[in-house]
């Protein structure tokens, strides 16, 4: 179990971290010399059931929070220090507001120099902490008086330490690959290279050959240990300092990732779920400057909120966070913001897409992707991502953003009841019906093409590209190509069965980009319409083509999907396939 303290200056977190493990964490000369705590220390202890608990003691001078946030990030348990005499102080309340962020919900808060004070004050200070401690992650914690200079109270914060040490479970490592969050980076004589963090997910063994992310170079662990002793393994949870061959000390820092190389993409694109906290004095906005600290990493990125809204003090909010510099990341990592000058804590929450589509989607769909990747459980969320995800939800993606092992992805889709198609990079996740008709259609894009359909179509889409929403009939294509229209007619056909065209009727086929033009317009019509419902008349004006050819191009979009006839008027299917979800099978169609 990973134990943090957190608490203002001079509150006595480091002197408590000694009492309960004999370890003083300030390790840095100018700590000494200055006597208040400036980067994070560490200092392990095992309780008298034989549990080791890892001690993180993190400064508590708001001009070193970035230091902090470092020492926070992959904890279990929280210690909150407020000193007897003091009282909650200005940085006791950021500390908690960010392990709030975090989700941190175990840990114990300690009222500190209990020797200083009367029974009276000590009483007040624990009224005044717990009443600071309602309606975060962490109010139904204990209150623990305790004086680290006599010794009064430590006993029963060793207890509670020992009890909650011996009942915490993880299960990260199971069904997950290695990620190690690097805190620490120095050249120890004789072994070259030594970082020292946490591992977040999965296990590392000696000899494994990783990656550094975002950097991408390739490392073997050649040491391990924990505690000072040597390892052959640490796992989910643990903290632990790894002797790293192929790198370089200048070559890695604080920040980066050392892990599986299919986990390895970085990106300059999260999608997340942020809240800003409730006693901010303005609401976020739209493209607001912030450092962004996830993982052990600080990179500066932008706030990109849709329609250029905003986000009110306590309030949540789907979002885009554009960075600065490239970061690994996976659903679930928990992140800090701070303001552009990093004087106090905005915000925070957590990732929903480590590395979201470059492709640029309708608004509404991607906010129902991130409702779905919001679900509280794997299976969950990817049911409903499909259900959101016409195409299908690629494989690879899906897998190294839930950071699942091949074993958990093929459990995943059985739990889920859904089915995989393709192989490889190709591997697409979609419904069973959907996966039948898609397997339905490889047999037809399988057969030989006739040489002559090969040639009639390089010469036949860039006509029908160019063509646009008033499109060109079979007679006109045939003329334009000096083709036999019979033949034409046929590739044409079985283009349509391959999804790269849609036939609207027997003389006109489409390009399958400019169908897609015609169910953006037709979305953009039913986004201004009353209750989502639109005539034929309206999308013939937008579209800017004739009325009969409008009906025509609707009845095409009603057959694959993407908008539904009611009465005398059309909906927009949610969510809606793509054109080349028809069957192949003439008259046969998706569910």
């Amino acid at each position: 179990m990973i134990v943090a303290t957190a608490g203002h200056i001079d509150h006595g977190k480091t002197t408590l971290v000694k009492a309960l493990t004999g370890v003083d964490t300030d390790r840095l000369p100018q700590e000494k010399a200055r006597g208040i705590s400036i980067d994070i220390g560490f200092a392990y202890w095992q309780t008298p059931g034989g549990a080791v608990v890892g001690f993180v003691d993190v400064p508590g001078h708001e001009r070193f929070v970035r230091n902090m946030l470092a020492g926070v990030c992959g904890i279990d348990y929280a210690m909150v220090v407020v000193a007897a005499d003091d009282g909650v102080m200005p940085q006791t309340r950021e500390h908690l507001n960010i392990l709030d962020l975090l989700g941190i919900r175990f840990g114990v808060a300690v009222i500190t120099k209990a020797d200083r004070v009367d029974s009276a004050r000590l009483r007040e200070v624990a009224d005044e902490t717990r009443g600071l401690l309602q309606g975060t992650s962490l109010q139904d914690v204990r209150v623990l008086p305790v004086s680290s200079v006599t010794g009064a109270g430590v006993d029963a914060l060793r207890d509670a330490l020992a009890q909650a040490a011996a009942g915490f479970t993880r299960n990260a490592s199971e069904g997950r690959r290695m990620r190690f969050a690097v805190d620490r980076a120095f050249t120890v004589a004789g072994s070259g290279t030594v970082v020292t963090g946490t591992v977040f997910d999965g296990a590392v063994r000696l000899g494994d050959r990783l990656l550094l992310s975002p950097g991408g170079r390739e490392v073997r662990v050649r040491g391990i240990q924990k505690d000072g002793v040597k390892a052959e393994r640490a796992q989910a949870g643990e903290r632990c300092a790894l002797n790293l061959a192929g790198v370089e000390l200048s070559q890695v820092q604080r920040g980066d990732w050392v892990l599986h190389a299919d986990l390895h993409a970085p990106t300059s694109r999260l999608d997340v779920e942020l809240q800003v906290l409730p006693g901010e004095a303005h609401a976020l906005a739209h493209r607001t400057p912030v450092h962004l600290h996830l993982g052990t990493r600080d990179v500066t990125a932008r706030v990109t909120l849709s329609h250029g809204s905003s986000v009110e003090p306590g309030r949540r909010a789907f979002a885009r966070l554009i960075v600065d510099q490239p970061i690994a990341a996976a659903r679930g990592d928990r992140f800090i913001l701070r303001d552009q000058s990093a004087q106090r804590t905005l915000g925070g929450g957590w990732v929903l897409d480590a590395s979201p589509s470059q492709r640029r989607l309708p608004q509404e769909m991607r906010v129902r992707q991130m409702q779905a990747l919001a679900q509280p459980t794997p299976v969950d969320a990817l049911r409903a991502l499909v259900a959101c995800s016409p195409g299908g939800v690629d494989a690879t993606a899906l897998t190294r953003n839930f950071n699942l092992a091949p074993e958990a992805f093929t459990q995943l889709l059985k739990e889920a009841g859904l089915a995989a198609v393709g192989t490889g990079a190709q591997t697409l996740v979609l419904t069973p019906a959907a996966a039948d008709a898609k397997l339905l259609r490889k047999p037809v894009q399988a057969l030989p093409e006739n040489p002559e359909h090969v040639r009639l179509w390089q010469l036949a889409e860039p006509v029908l590209r160019r063509a646009g929403f008033a499109g060109v009939t079979v007679a006109q294509l045939s003329e334009a190509l000096r083709a036999k229209e019979f033949v034409l007619r046929d590739m044409l056909h079985r283009k349509a069965q391959a999804g790269d065209t849609v036939r609207v009727n027997d003389d006109r086929f489409y390009a399958r980009a400019t169908i897609d033009e015609f169910i953006r317009v037709a979305r953009t019509v039913a986004q201004h319409a009353p209750d989502g419902r639109f005539t034929a008349g309206k999308f013939r004006d937008d579209a800017g083509i004739g009325r009969a050819l409008a009906v025509q191009v609707l009845e095409a979009l009603d057959r694959i999907g993407a908008t539904q006839r009611v009465a005398d008027v059309r909906v927009m299917r949610s969510p809606a396939r793509s054109p080349s979800s028809e069957s192949p099978l003439q008259g046969a169609r998706t569910p």
